[in-house]
């Protein structure tokens, strides 16, 4: 059934223009995709609710974009050239490769392959490193490597200084980006879950040492908060902690975002307090000066980061899936995707009831009025009936029906996709009903 459930979030994001693989007509390439005209809008409005709730609400954080590209040796201070690696096993009979924490341990010293089932098939691991590399410049050679990043927070940690000194910003104070990495996943899958060229929405906060474990608390419960706003069902949401064993090198607390997807209980959002590692690390590595002087108590100190590191993507898949239901009805079955107002690709659709008496002129009017405001979609297409749904599964909230009562008192029919409950609406107070229905102002 779960299964099920993503086989058809996958195939409705292809057939109303949300997600396609990405070159598709050439067979497609592994763990790559493109957003389409409905996509590419629900991406931006999940990332201007991130922004919103990072920088325009907080007068203690500020945006950054930094390069993909950086140099070479800012991935040798994070760790990442001689880190950043899974140990890989490969089976000689089904030639699949595979993690080798992804072997069943029984299995594992039975030298089993969890693919085929041969014995003695899998050759002995070996690392391999997760960051593409590429040459900068007219010749290749080693001394032109430069990576992908793997990661935006490298671009925010070396630029720390820049930013609190042009922005006049005092400890504590954070930085926000929004940007490109990039994994050479060895398992990716689950539709966009997993990928290798994916979109990282990350917030690094710069604290004193000593109020680290507050601050971490604190970002914890905002984080959390941010999915229940943006309308992400609560009970689908839980935290989890990283023991000891599991946390990264460079932490000292950890704690995961976690939604129940079909494929079970997996990572939406990390929390991390990553201690004073990466701008000590930095510092070491470029010989510069990264340590903060606090003019208030004459101490001067390299400050902790709290981090908190949510995927794009994946955020934007969690909301398909949250959003995704069919309803049985009398005749029919109405596929539904239940976004926020905030977060709808389309926030309204507009419709004449049928083509002619000026219906259609008039509809063409207020869709002019309504795309000054927010996206809209035009529709004349079929039965009305019909309309209804196709932008219920696009998630549109609102539909504008043109009819022959409005030729008479200038009102139109607003339907709720939620509740398919529609309300008579004067066209010259249409706008501002629609704005404060999707925006609550």
């Amino acid at each position: 059934m779960a299964v099920e459930i993503m086989d058809k979030i996958v195939s409705l994001c292809k057939r109303r223009g949300f997600i396609f693989q990405s070159s598709e007509i050439y067979g497609g390439i592994n763990a790559c995709y493109d957003y389409g005209p409905l996509g590419v809008e629900l991406k931006r409005n999940v990332k201007e609710q991130w922004w919103r709730a990072m920088v325009v609400e907080n007068e203690d954080i500020v945006g950054l974009d930094a390069a993909i590209l950086m140099h070479p040796r800012v991935w040798e201070a994070s760790g990442h050239v001689a880190g950043f690696t899974d140990p890989l096993v490969d089976c000689r009979q089904c030639k699949q490769r595979f993690r080798q924490d992804e072997i069943d341990p029984k299995k594992w010293e039975k030298r089993q392959c969890p693919a085929c089932g041969n014995a003695n098939v899998l050759t002995d691991a070996r690392q391999f490193n997760l960051m593409f590399k590429t040459h900068m410049g007219p010749v290749e050679e080693d001394a032109t490597v430069v990576y992908l990043r793997p990661e935006t927070a490298q671009g925010i940690y070396v630029n720390y200084k820049n930013v609190m000194d042009s922005s006049r910003k005092k400890i504590p104070f954070g930085i926000a980006q929004i940007g490109k990495a990039f994994r050479n996943e060895i398992t990716p899958g689950n539709f966009i879950f997993r990928t290798r060229e994916f979109e990282q929405m990350e917030m690094q906060y710069f604290v004193k040492p000593g109020t680290d474990e507050e601050v971490w608390r604190e970002w914890k419960d905002r984080r959390m908060a941010w999915y229940k706003r943006i309308g992400i069902h609560p009970e689908k949401l839980r935290f989890r902690q990283h023991g000891p064993d599991e946390l990264a090198h460079y932490a000292k607390a950890a704690m995961d975002v976690e939604y129940e997807y079909p494929i079970g209980w997996k990572e939406l959002e990390g929390i991390h307090n990553r201690t004073d590692f990466d701008l000590s690390r930095h510092q070491q590595f470029s010989g510069k000066d990264l340590s903060y002087f606090d003019d208030a108590t004459r101490e001067r100190f390299i400050p902790y980061i709290i981090e908190t590191s949510a995927g794009c993507d994946r955020t934007v898949l969690t909301c398909l899936i949250d959003a995704y239901e069919e309803q049985k009805l009398e005749n029919d079955t109405r596929t539904v995707l239940h976004f926020d107002p905030k977060l709808a690709p389309v926030k309204a659709a507009v419709f004449p009831l049928v083509n002619r008496d000026g219906m259609p002129e008039l509809a063409r009017k207020i869709m002019d009025d309504l795309r000054g405001e927010f996206i809209a979609f035009y529709d004349d297409s079929g039965a009305v009936g019909r309309r209804y749904r196709r932008q219920d599964e696009a998630g549109t909230p609102f539909c504008v029906t043109v009819d022959s009562q409005t030729l008479q008192d200038e009102t139109v029919t607003v339907r709720d996709r939620d509740s398919m409950n529609q309300d008579r609406v004067a066209i010259r107070g249409l706008v501002p009903e629609l704005r404060k229905r999707i925006w609550g102002k």
